[in-house]
């Protein structure tokens, strides 16, 4: 790459207004010689990275980019300790369908012979094209693959369908224990069941992989199998009587992990087996399965996340801000960064006319190469900005312009980037009209945001779908493994 040279006055004011950064990471923009870009290079511009509480997000959006229709794209259970981290505790609230659309019906002297609750992993199976880019696909469990769960079903004491809120935060209270399991976690394991047959033989066959804990025959007897028909005509009935359940999931291994579970297919249910009279012969005895969907498609599905940072460098740069060597990243709405560019609006004077920038990049540089098992580094980082209202927006290289999406900006063209690249060990974003805006006083720079984000989607909102955590070198980093911005640009002679 050919580069101009800064004349003495314009370096002299640099160093004035920017830090100093002599022996500059390797780590930057990489270009086809073919198509270099003639310009200069500043990689001095001082960035400021704050670690903050991130906030609570809904786990039941509807309508949300990225989220689908209702519900999210998979819901966290678990509970994992990490030594830099600290504690990270999911708890799941369900909502039942009734097993049609409306109305069912048990029959007569119907009689409870075992009850399961069914919550399949989510898979994100491989595809031709994922397989020739060499995608990593999204794993349903994170964490320790060795840990051994206690998993523990009761009754809520609220009915989701009536709430309005399901932040993140809320804790949703509940009585009666249902059932209670102690088991390993096989995510990638298919499971043999039973399929019963009403008036064949019984089949076994094979389905996704999944959780399933037996809860207490009698207790779903009285609760759900004894309801009357009014209660049992319409979900909104069922889950007035019957307002749900709740799931937990300790770990009793030293670093325990997260599970991601899929709520929006059709294999999460609470199946019901029961034996009821025949229909035509009264001596005869008739063994069914009722299962009673769980999809959050229909009725509420929400998450509890609890993050417990007590004792760690996280809790101390929260309660006091200020340059730290490093700062912190921790996926499910755990904590975020807030960089800042405090001298970028003095370039222009600084550099003594208006210029135009060919390459902005941020470099974000993870602080200890090594990957952390069994807690890894986040496959892909979300960056995004707030507005004059501290609402979130998307840079403008990351906001296309579409006939979906007329609003956008017509100069987003380049790929803008967020995935981590593990032989730099480092993430980079484009930011090229983002940094243009700023200097050129178009965008006021509010504060821009960096989060970890599941590599198979983009949210503004750090949503609990999926786990990773990082800790990243800040601008004073002394080992040299930092967060910086390089700019590439050249004077206009408008």
């Amino acid at each position: 790459m050919k580069f101009s040279k800064l004349d003495l006055l314009t370096l002299l004011i640099s160093l004035f207004l920017f830090s100093s950064c002599k022996n500059s990471s390797t780590i930057g923009l990489d270009i086809d010689p073919n198509n270099a870009i003639k310009g200069i290079l500043i990689d001095t511009v001082t960035v400021t990275s704050r670690t903050l509480a991130d906030d609570p997000v809904t786990t039941y959006p509807t309508g949300v980019a990225n989220v689908s229709s209702a519900g999210l794209i998979r819901y966290p259970l678990g509970q994992m300790t990490d030594p830099v981290f600290g504690s990270t505790v999911a708890s799941l609230a369900l909502s039942l369908n009734l097993p049609g659309s409306v109305y069912y019906a048990f029959g007569k002297n119907a009689v409870i012979d075992s009850a399961v609750l069914v919550m399949p992993y989510q898979i994100v199976p491989a595809t031709s094209s994922s397989i020739a880019a060499g995608v990593s696909l999204f794993s349903p469990f994170y964490g320790d693959s060795t840990s051994v769960f206690n998993f523990n079903v009761s009754q809520l004491n609220q009915n989701l369908s009536t709430q309005t809120s399901w932040l993140s935060n809320v804790t949703y209270a509940s009585t009666d224990q249902l059932g209670s399991m102690t088991a390993g976690v096989k995510p990638n394991t298919t499971t043999k069941v039973i399929s019963i047959v009403t008036g064949g033989p019984d089949t076994a066959i094979t389905v996704v992989p999944q959780i399933r804990i037996r809860l207490n025959p009698s207790m779903i007897q009285n609760k759900i199998i004894n309801l009357d028909s009014v209660t049992l005509s319409t979900n909104a009935n069922l889950n007035a009587a019957f307002k749900g359940l709740k799931v937990t999931a300790s770990s009793t291994s030293k670093n325990g992990g997260m599970m991601f579970l899929d709520f929006k297919g059709a294999n999460s249910n609470l199946e019901i087996y029961y034996k009821r009279q025949n229909a035509t012969t009264a001596t005869l005895r008739d063994t069914v399965v009722a299962k009673f969907p769980i999809n959050a498609g229909t009725n509420p599905i929400a998450a509890t996340v609890a993050h417990d940072y007590t004792n760690t460098q996280i809790a101390a740069q929260i309660k006091t801000p200020a340059d730290y060597p490093v700062t912190y990243l921790q996926a499910m709405s755990g904590v975020k960064n807030k960089i800042t560019f405090p001298y970028l609006k003095n370039l222009l004077t600084s550099i003594g006319s208006k210029i135009v920038i060919n390459k902005a990049e941020l470099v974000i540089d993870i602080n200890d190469p090594t990957d952390s098992i069994p807690f890894k580094i986040p496959p892909r980082l979300a960056l995004y900005r707030y507005d004059i209202a501290n609402q979130r927006q998307q840079l403008p290289d990351n906001n296309p312009a579409s006939s979906s999406n007329p609003s956008g900006d017509p100069r987003a063209a380049l790929p803008f980037g967020g995935y981590y690249d593990p032989t730099k060990k480092s993430y980079t974003f484009n930011i090229t009209n983002y940094v243009q805006d700023i200097v050129s006083g178009k965008t006021v720079d509010y504060g821009t945001y960096l989060a970890p984000t599941a590599a198979s989607e983009f949210n503004l909102f750090d949503y609990p779908t999926s786990g990773g955590r990082a800790v990243i070198g800040s601008f004073n980093n002394p080992n040299n493994r930092k967060i910086r911005l390089n700019i590439y640009y050249i004077k206009s002679t408008n």
